[in-house]
């Protein structure tokens, strides 16, 4: 081939250039009507964003210590991480696919050569050590023609966007499950010293209605009733006890450390802390660009739309252009040193049996209708997932409040018992009537804390903050 011939088919194949498959375009998201969350409540505003540091509101420096450290060593965000250097790697190597392949080899060798004579006294002569070498090398690349290799890349760009996503998705998992063990063990703390405290108070109606006993003025039989309340203060201990130690054990897993290794600032923690101020949620529009898990889905739609372009490539003829050049030197025969090359197009073509093609491009398109799909699905769940959350917040800081009034009444009632009692103008029935009272509702308004704290951080994960500022 001429190099006028050449370089006019090369201009050809590079102005011809096209990019089949269907261009991807980001789906448009359903969102409630003007973008606002259904869900509205007292100590909740719509309006202000979510700060990228949500537990930063609890304004608590051992939160803030705790999920450092978390992010430092958690076992989990590791694994994601090493799945996104592992998804970049792939990227590289896609985008190698523009480069033209090559490939090098020498060699050379040194021997004798034997020659046989004919007839019935055949001979044989050795001839003296001959050596030789030679070296080639080759280059392909790979004409682009129809956008294989640029679909290929936008792919494997996409695949790694969506592993970066759920690494964020990691981090957003873990800041929300450290504030939880750490919230619930402080819970839990509250909730055994509310136990103690009640068993201390059934033990002293104990000790009074024994020595009354012993004195004579009550019946055996009130003390077993007074013994009987005391054993089932006594018995809630072991339980608060028991959860608290299971989150304790939860935060050190969360923190990449042995179970003998919990810190001591969350041990002693006795009381939950509350966020500082009313909960920023934003509105809809910023959930879908915060949560990370929606970024995933979106990103894996993007990834599979690309690979409709790369099965589809398949249906045309691939063209690659090539080069060669090799060398080859002989002792043997005096003046055989040659040069060759050698540069040209190859086409390569599977027609007319392109089924096989036809039947990956179906199934490239139907994994597109289901990632199209997982992401609607993806951002009707994260919407839901918020409005829950954000009911639960809400009827349970209400709820919280009535027992908190309910618990105040009820130790007051008991007071007032404790002293009638004490007078004689009630019996020990009606008073340890308002002692249990009292201690279920400080039983309900340990629970309902420990809950209500559980929810707050639902809530904060369904928002989907926390990974905004981690490392690429």
């Amino acid at each position: 081939m001429r190099k006028s011939t050449f370089a006019a088919f090369l201009a050809t194949l590079l102005t011809t250039a096209c990019t089949v498959g269907p261009d991807y375009h980001r789906p448009v998201a359903a969102l409630p009507k003007g973008g606002q969350f259904v869900t509205k409540g007292q100590g909740i505003d719509p309006a202000a964003p979510l700060p990228d540091d949500w537990w930063r509101l609890y304004r608590d420096p051992v939160l803030d210590g705790l999920i450092a450290q978390a992010f430092a060593a958690n076992t989990d965000l590791r694994v994601a991480a090493a799945n996104l250097a592992k998804a970049r790697a792939v990227l590289s190597e896609a985008r190698v696919g523009r480069l033209p392949s090559t490939s090098l080899s020498a060699g050379g060798g040194y021997g004798n050569t034997v020659s046989f004579g004919g007839g019935q006294g055949g001979s044989a002569q050795i001839g003296e050590g001959q050596g030789f070498g030679n070296a080639s090398g080759s280059l392909s690349w790979e004409v682009d023609l129809f956008g294989r290799i640029h679909r290929s890349i936008e792919a494997a760009h996409a695949d790694a966007d969506a592993v970066e996503a759920a690494r964020d998705g990691v981090r957003v998992l873990v800041a929300a499950e450290v504030t939880r063990s750490y919230l619930t063990a402080c819970a839990q703390g509250h909730a055994l010293a509310v136990a103690r405290d009640s068993a201390q108070v059934a033990q002293q109606n104990l000790d009074l209605v024994t020595a009354q006993e012993k004195a004579g003025s009550v019946a055996n039989f009130d003390v077993e009733r007074a013994a009987a309340a005391a054993a089932t203060a006594r018995a809630a201990l072991p339980a608060f006890e028991a959860q608290r130690q299971v989150a304790l054990f939860e935060l050190a897993a969360l923190l990449g450390q042995t179970p003998d290794a919990i810190p001591q600032a969350a041990q002693g923690c006795a009381l939950p802390p509350t966020p500082a101020s009313v909960l920023p949620v934003g509105d809809g529009a910023a959930l879908l660009r915060r949560r990370p898990d929606l970024r995933e889905a979106e990103r894996r739609l993007a990834a599979d739309t690309a690979r409709i372009g790369v099965a589809t490539a398949d249906l045309y003829p691939k063209v690659s252009l090539g080069g060669f050049i090799g060398f080859l030197r002989s002792e043997t025969v005096r003046g055989s040193d040659s040069l060759s090359y050698s540069l040209g197009p190859a086409v390569s073509w599977s027609f007319p049996n392109i089924a096989a093609a036809r039947s990956r491009v179906k199934q490239a398109k139907a994994q597109g209708d289901v990632a199209l799909a997982s992401f609607d699905g993806r951002v009707l769940t994260a919407l839901k997932e918020v409005e829950q959350a954000l009911t639960r917040v809400d009827t349970g800081q209400k709820r919280l409040d009535d027992l908190a009034e309910a618990q105040a009444r009820a130790e007051r009632a008991w007071q007032l018992g404790d002293r009638r009692y004490r007078a004689g103008s009630i019996s020990l029935l009606d008073m340890l009537v308002v002692q249990g009272a009292m201690l279920d509702a400080r039983a309900a308004h340990a629970a309902a804390l420990t809950q209500l704290s559980s929810d707050r951080v639902d809530l904060f994960k369904a928002l989907g903050g926390g990974w905004q500022s981690a490392p690429s």
